[in-house]
């Protein structure tokens, strides 16, 4: 099991960038030339772990709790190849507001600034694949087109999803996050980083939990004060219920890549999917390669957003 970085302590210094990725999705390359300011705000996940419901909730308390903010339209996935590197970062330079990026990077293929904070979103791997598979499985013929036809792909193409979700899970599992990028490592390297002092761990079953509690956290990381008056209107505007019914202003470019659009994209919001599905030993066989890969603490904290 490769690590990158020593345990987490608070008085760890930033990690370095000790590699690029690219893939039908990735370029790394773009974080090299992102002028941080001091007051960004990025946003990272393995993938399908809360990262669009996340980035909600940053903007609400950004723009307090301003229903009109679209985060598709304010909040770029900075590693996606496209569009090109040169239209997305002058993007972030015109913006005047503070800024919120996404990324699906591990630590050590990121560049890290000690300026911005950083929020890593974690969720329970079958729930991710189970997730995965609906964005994958009802992707368009634009998607597949875009990531794999577009000129800049490193490596082969995505292939089409397989139709039964306990099949994708087990090939998602014995290929490390095939055919997306690999899931163990991602988790591993942001854990690793969790005590620095601008790094915040997010679980996506503990804001199942107590939404309105891991927000005022959020909120408290960020060093945002919320007026008391404005905070049903952001807890209102973060519901999954809002979310859907305002799907568009979500979901990348409107979810035109998704089969039924932004709907598809925020799909059902739920965890446990896979209880009535995997066999007893498909169970056993993740949560042994959860333990292998990541530890004991962190393995326990991935399943339930709780401390072992």
């Amino acid at each position: 099991m490769p690590v990158t970085f020593a345990p987490a302590s608070a008085s760890a210094t930033s990690p370095r960038k000790l590699r690029e990725m690219h893939n039908h999705h990735f370029d790394s390359t773009v974080w090299n030339d992102v002028a941080f300011r001091r007051d960004d705000v990025v946003v990272a996940t393995y993938a399908k772990a809360g990262t669009t419901w996340t980035q909600q909730i940053v903007a609400q308390l950004i723009f307090n709790g301003d229903p009109e903010v679209s985060i598709a339209e304010i909040s770029p996935w900075v590693d996606l190849r496209v569009p090109p590197a040169l239209a997305k970062l002058a993007t972030l330079e015109e913006q005047t507001h503070r800024r919120i990026m996404k990324t699906h990077l591990p630590v050590d293929a990121l560049r890290f600034s000690p300026q911005a904070k950083y929020l890593y979103v974690a969720r329970d791997g079958r729930d991710i694949a189970w997730s995965l598979h609906n964005h994958h499985f009802h992707a368009t013929d634009d998607w597949y087109a875009v990531l794999n036809d577009t000129p800049g792909r490193v490596g082969p193409p995505i292939p089409r999803a397989n139709p039964d979700v306990a099949a994708y899970f087990r090939e998602w599992l014995d290929a490390d996050g095939a055919p997306f990028w690999p899931f163990w490592e991602n988790v591993r390297s942001w854990w690793a980083v969790r005590n620095l002092p601008n790094v915040h761990l997010v679980h996506f079953e503990a804001l199942k939990r107590d939404m309105a509690g891991e927000i005022r956290k959020i909120a408290r990381f960020l060093e945002i004060d919320v007026a008391a008056g404005t905070w049903p209107r952001v807890l209102r505007h973060c519901s999954f219920d809002w979310m859907k019914a305002n799907a568009g202003q979500v979901a990348p470019l409107g979810g035109v890549f998704w089969d039924g659009g932004a709907e598809t994209f925020i799909n059902k919001g739920t965890n446990g999917r896979w209880r009535d599905v995997l066999t007893a030993e498909d169970i056993a066989r993740y949560e042994a390669t959860a333990l292998a890969e990541l530890g004991p603490e962190c393995a326990a904290w991935l399943a339930s957003g709780e401390a072992a």
